[in-house]
């Protein structure tokens, strides 16, 4: 991440990035490694250029197809949640988008499976992870409302779009003591919660986070 496109200049540079870590910290995110691990990663590659000046605003910003890169806190918090009780070995995305949740991830864990159901984006995304020199990615292409049992059991599970309900799917393939880091809700009222399996019992510790707003989970594949 050394060249001087991925350090940025202006409204991307250090400087810049270095104002978001700070409110960042102000609005509760404690985990250092995850305030490293977005300081140094180079949001403005995961947006168009014409946003890119926009990249280190705490705010969400679109990246098409009616898709959005999360805002930064909310990416910060979840993957301090996730790694709230220990760093899992080995995480499943549900929704790559961007590929920025990924790489974020991908520098604190050991293996990260992410499945993005549109097609345009994911390839996108691999781009990106391949420019970054991204290893312990894997990325497909795939129905995220059904996990990604072929690999399952997973120590953490995320998810970047938001539910009407927790898909049992998504529960069944969390090993023992994983977390599932989950936003649910319809359009108007969408919470985000964190489901921590109990030993390698079929019950859940269930807890309520904050309210969110992310695009829906849908089904299916799009190209």
């Amino acid at each position: 991440m050394q060249s001087i496109d991925l350090a940025g200049v202006g409204m991307t540079s250090q400087r810049t990035r270095e104002r978001l870590i700070e409110r960042l910290s102000e609005q509760g995110i404690t985990n250092q490694s995850v305030l490293e691990t977005i300081r140094i990663t180079p949001r403005h590659i995961f947006l168009d250029e014409a946003l890119s000046h926009r990249a280190y605003e705490d705010t969400a910003l679109p990246i098409g197809f009616s898709q959005t890169l999360s805002q930064p806190y909310v990416v910060a918090l979840m993957t301090q949640l996730l790694l709230a009780n220990g760093t899992p070995r080995k995480v499943l995305e549900i929704g790559t988008g961007s590929g920025y949740q990924t790489v974020v991830l991908a520098q604190l864990v050991d293996q990260v499976y992410t499945v993005e159901r549109i097609r345009p984006l994911l390839d996108l995304a691999k781009t990106r992870f391949r420019r970054l020199g991204m290893t312990g990615v894997v990325a497909e292409h795939y129905d995220g409302s059904f996990g990604l049992r072929e690999h399952a059991p997973y120590d953490g599970i995320i998810t970047t779009a938001a539910p009407k309900v927790i898909p049992t799917e998504l529960l069944k393939q969390l090993a023992t003591n994983g977390s599932l880091v989950i936003p649910v809700g319809d359009g108007r009222h969408q919470d985000l919660r964190v489901l921590r399996r109990q030993g390698d019992t079929e019950e859940f510790e269930e807890e309520i986070i904050a309210k969110v707003k992310f695009v829906p989970l849908l089904g299916g594949l799009a190209r």
